[in-house]
């Protein structure tokens, strides 16, 4: 009689754990290049759909009063001798880092115009929203050895937004940054004073102060693959001797690299740091980036133009170079990931994807604060179909 209870006791315990309550694997996505090297992904041709600017105490504009023009030195033959320390940190203004300022900029944009969007709102709820940052950091992903990511995404009307968080590491990184970081992130900005005037044919003037809260934002639309895309980057300058003078093409992209001596350096620079610029760069369809090299002391000893779309040449021919197909293809693979897996239309349920060198995107489901990033109200506004957003008040109100 025992062994009877015990083989229907067995019985029970079968039927108790059927074989579809088994844990399934949580998804992830893999990032070794060789995956992604197929022929290039249908990328469309961005176009900017309007832009805003932020001014010195970062509020918002819809205009494009920060916007400035690119007046490089005359080509003489002479080193423009820039001074980038000129200025710090008597003259210097950083933006506050502690300020987690999401998309917030970019959908108080959205808001203003999202009823003249080309195909209507309606073409906004199957397109992906988010700050070119975020995807030049998903282009760089195959071949960064260094810095992970994490990236929150909700969706919200169909529209799936996504919004960087800083890593525990990055914001140790940041917490903890060298004195002369700082002075070299100074440097950078210091050169767009030298090379940018704040009118059409008018001289630079860098005897003022830098100001990294200042900037002008292009807001763009674009499609890579099946993804229709919206998002939005910092413009560093237009230029009014462009051969077309219709945005993107005519911005140019400000960058400062350490002096170059040997081949081996060159090499390192075209692997690395050219891998970057182009992706931030062929994003939005800023045709060129223009790279002051500055000396131990900090001064600008020679200029050199990089067409954007001729900087893969560069690595063409590197063994461990890098390959902008397998940069768009890995793109394209995650905006698939993501789209895929944030299948609940809920603006406070937040899907965070994490990624550190050497694995794969994990995803972890999170509601509320601290994940939940699109502001209330903009949830209202959306919901109720209301025109614009509240007025923030202005330090002077």
């Amino acid at each position: 009689m025992e062994s009877r209870g015990t083989k229907r006791e067995a019985g029970k315990i079968e039927v108790a754990e059927p074989r579809n309550k088994l844990p399934r694997p949580a998804p992830s996505l893999p990032i070794d290049p060789a995956l992604y090297s197929g022929p290039f992904p249908f990328y469309r041709r961005p176009s900017e759909l309007g832009c805003f600017s932020l001014d010195a105490q970062r509020q918002y504009h819809g205009d494009a009063r920060a916007l400035r023009y690119y007046s490089p030195p005359p080509t003489n033959g002479q080193s423009p001798n820039f001074d980038l320390r000129d200025g710090y940190p008597d003259r210097y203004q950083p933006r506050d880092e502690e300020v987690q300022e999401r998309l917030d900029h970019l959908l108080r944009w959205l808001l203003e115009h999202r009823g003249q969007l080309e195909g209507g709102p309606g073409w906004l709820a199957g397109a992906i929203v988010t700050w070119r940052g975020h995807l030049t950091k998903l282009l760089t992903t195959p071949y960064e050895r260094q810095e992970g990511w994490q990236l929150a995404a909700s969706r919200f009307r169909g529209t799936l937004y996504l919004s960087e968080v800083e890593t525990p590491a990055a914001r140790v990184q940041r917490l903890t940054r060298p004195p002369l970081l700082r002075e070299l992130m100074y440097m950078g900005y210091k050169f767009e004073q030298y090379m940018c005037a704040d009118k059409p044919g008018v001289s630079p003037d860098p005897s003022g102060e830098v100001n990294t809260n200042v900037a002008f934002c292009s807001v763009l639309r674009s499609r890579l693959g099946n993804h229709p895309l919206l998002f939005s980057g910092e413009v560093d300058c237009t230029d009014p001797q462009a051969p077309s003078t219709q945005p993107p093409t005519c911005y140019v992209e400000l960058k400062t690299s350490k002096e170059m001596h040997s081949p081996g350096q060159w090499k390192s620079f075209y692997r690395h740091k050219l891998l970057k610029w182009w992706a931030q760069s062929f994003l939005p369809g800023v045709p060129n980036v223009v790279a002051g090299f500055r000396n131990p002391e900090g001064f600008v000893c020679s200029l050199k133009t990089f067409p954007t779309m001729e900087m893969f040449e560069y690595v063409r021919n590197d063994r461990d170079g890098w390959n902008p197909s397998v940069c768009m293809n890995f793109c394209a693979a995650f905006l698939s990931f993501a789209q895929n897996t944030v299948v609940q239309d809920d603006p406070r349920l937040v899907y965070l994807f994490s990624w550190e060198p050497g694995g794969p995107v994990t995803v972890s489901e999170h509601r509320d604060a601290p994940h939940a990033f699109l502001p209330p109200w903009y949830v209202e506004a959306v919901t109720q179909d209301l025109p614009s957003p509240p007025k923030t008040p202005s330090p002077k109100d």
